[in-house]
């Protein structure tokens, strides 16, 4: 009764009342591309801004408080869509509760265009939005006329803004819900696995007389449903429809059918909660140093480790050096894994759909880890001579420190590309922790990677079975030469794929010019070496350049989208999806050893498997948020639909036989 009493007066105050001095509430159109084919569809976003201290409403306002509404004037034969809306927030006012928005939201809207218009034509799209705005204390009505304009032509450029809209979005659960109505009282079974850990929950109605909005909800955990009870409201519907809020801004999208609710579990803010919540961290934190231990044995962490080996081999029999050594190289591997996860979480909260190994999706940086992967391979091949990877005895103890330090940031920085077993899990579990938990898994990560050279430092009975150090040691650094030239090939090529031919010609040349500099080793040869570098990084040709498919790849795959896998699925065909990255050593060797022989290819094409590639190597915000649909943060990962059926997730190493008994 007082939401209708406010729409009768918030849509007759403005017919009598002098119009507003001031605007309470910012209110835009954007689209997501501005030029779009003819009959296709474009995402827009209606922006609103409250001032401070005024708040706009949900699409169910809850107790008080009115829905927007939109009138839209579009051209004949373009449509616009039911507009989504991001997660609310509470706001208790006595005793009534309102669904509201206290800072800038935006609702997405897809608009159809019309089909059979010729290129260049302009396509108009306005609307007049009629809102409330509202303190605690006022209500406002207010109006706003919006307006933006298409070109129909080939797609355009993405507003990168749009990630962080939909980032802001329900995710939808996929699975029916259940829900009870009977004794006063309102019972929703959310069907949530018991692995995904939440510190709270509240349910947001979309269908109104639910429930009786200002009543207190409980929730509970049993087994793998969520439970969710408080007073029934007035109506008595078929079907209800909400959002599930589960912390930090995050909601699942919700529809209900009746049906029979487990009974009350463990209360999810009981004391069990949070042991269940420490429980989901540690395991994280026991895969995230499991993967990083595996990581030692990737074929793109070897060269890098192999520089340690020479150190702890130099250091000999001295304990004391080898603890310290120990200790840096530790040091400098989780310094820069904690330091990446966090600079993962604060893009991340900013709305962009990145992953894991997101430094190597700019070329910059593959350039700058070709000059200093190159130099190192010139060092080691004896083409120069540094403080810290040779020198005198003086230099030696404190380079050891140093030289240890650099050696595990720069393999933490080089081996992150690379997701081996128990990593996807545990990274993809990271970025739904809290920022100390995910912290700490990131951490976990570099301990994992660094226990090997850590055992080696502290157990002195595994350290005496390094050969003692001699001139073999001259020989085993001209060898180590090698794989870490072949690094800075990989690098080399890696950057002409990103970038393109003139990219790979900067690079080499950087790399000759940055060779003989240290060769000369004087500054008046580096320091221009040092310039040219730093020119090259800021100026590099080619960095905006699009990369298309990966190289390589199955006979007769496509390139990945939701839509198409949709419609493969729907079509009742088998699909088998994986996600790649040039930079990602794990997946080329996948790609070359199983997927790209013949017995794969004939086993899928007797059955008619379709196959679909998603290319990561440049951070595709699409490919992105599916992996985070998937509980993942990183390539590789492997998928396979069988018709009718859920994805099932595939081991990250492959061999011949496990992906050919897919088909059969």
């Amino acid at each position: 009764m007082i939401r209708w009493l406010l729409l009768l007066l918030a849509w007759a105050l403005p017919a009598a009342a002098p119009a507003a001095p001031t605007r309470h509430m910012d209110v835009s159109l954007t689209a997501e591309t501005r030029q779009a084919p003819a009959g296709a569809t474009v995402t827009l976003a209606i922006v609103m801004r409250p001032r401070p201290g005024w708040h706009g409403y949900w699409e169910n306002p809850g107790d008080a408080g009115i829905p927007n509404r939109i009138a839209w004037t579009l051209p004949p034969g373009a449509a616009a869509g039911t507009p989504r809306y991001p997660v609310p927030q509470r706001l208790l006012v006595a005793s009534l509760m309102n669904y509201v928005y206290e800072g800038e939201y935006a609702a997405l809207v897809d608009v159809k265009l019309p089909a059979g218009l010729a290129p260049g034509s302009a396509v108009p799209v306005a609307a007049k939005i009629d809102y409330l705005v509202c303190t605690e204390k006022l209500c406002v009505p207010e109006s706003a006329d919006v307006a933006t304009a298409l070109t129909v032509g080939p797609e355009g450029a993405r507003d990168p803004v749009f990630d962080r809209y939909r980032s802001a979005l329900p995710r939808p659960l996929g699975t029916p819900a259940r829900f009870e109505a009977a004794g006063g009282r309102f019972r929703l079974g959310v069907p949530l696995p018991a692995r995904v850990g939440l510190d709270e929950a509240y349910f947001f109605p979309r269908t109104d007389g639910a429930i009786f909005y200002g009543a207190p909800q409980s929730v509970s955990r049993s087994g793998d449903w969520l439970i969710v009870e408080t007073q029934a409201g007035s109506g008595r519907p078929a079907a209800v429809e909400g959002i599930l809020a589960i912390g930090g801004g995050q909601g699942l999208d919700v529809e209900a059918a009746p049906g029979k609710v487990p009974a009350a579990g463990t209360p999810l803010m009981g004391t069990e909660a949070p042991a269940r919540g420490l429980a989901a961290a540690a395991l994280a934190l026991l895969g995230a140093i499991a993967g990083g231990l595996l990581l030692n044995v990737m074929p793109c962490v070897f060269p890098i480790l192999s520089l340690k080996a020479l150190s702890l081999a130099r250091a000999g029999g001295d304990e004391r050096s080898a603890r310290r050594e120990a200790l840096a190289y530790t040091a400098g591997i989780v310094s820069v894994c904690v330091a990446l996860g966090g600079t993962l979480l604060a893009v991340r909260a900013g709305g962009a759909a990145v992953g894991w190994a997101f430094q190597l999706q700019d070329p910059r940086v593959t350039l700058l880890l070709l000059l200093l992967v190159g130099a190192i391979a010139l060092n080691l091949a004896g083409a120069f001579e540094l403080p810290g990877f040779g020198g005198g005895e003086a230099l030696a103890r404190r380079g050891g420190m140093m030289g240890a330090f650099w050696t595990g940031a720069l393999a933490a920085f080089v081996a992150t590309p690379c997701t081996g077993p128990f990593m996807g899990a545990a990274l993809g579990a990271a970025l739904v922790l809290p920022a100390a938990a995910a912290l700490a898994v990131f951490a976990g990560l570099g301990l994992g990677l660094a226990l090997p050279f850590l055992a080696l430092g502290f157990v002195p009975a595994l350290r005496r079975r390094l050969p003692k150090p001699g001139p073999w040691m001259n020989r085993l650094r001209r060898i180590l030469a090698v794989p870490m030239a072949l690094t800075a090939l990989w690098l080399a090529w890696l950057l002409e794929r990103q970038a393109g031919g003139g990219a790979l010609l900067v690079g080499l040349g950087l790399l000759v010019l940055l060779g003989l500099a240290l060769w000369r080793a004087r500054w008046l040869t580096l320091l221009p070496a040092l310039v040219a570098a730093t020119a090259g990084l800021a100026f590099l040709p080619g960095v905006d350049r699009a990369v298309g498919a990966a190289s390589g790849g199955m006979v007769g795959s496509e390139a990945f989208s939701e839509a198409r896998l949709a419609a493969l699925r729907a079509g009742g065909r088998p699909v088998f999806v994986y996600f790649t990255a040039d930079w990602c050593l794990t997946c080329k060797v996948n790609e070359k050893a199983v997927l790209e022989q013949s017995e794969v290819a004939d086993a899928f094409r007797a059955k008619h498997v379709a196959v679909l590639v998603g290319d990561w190597t440049r951070g595709d915000p699409a490919i992105g948020r599916f992996l985070e649909k998937q509980g993942r943060s990183g390539v590789p990962l492997y998928l396979w639909y069988a018709p009718g059926k859920p994805a099932e997730v595939l081991p990250q190493i492959l061999t011949v036989g496990s992906v050919t008994a897919l088909a059969s």
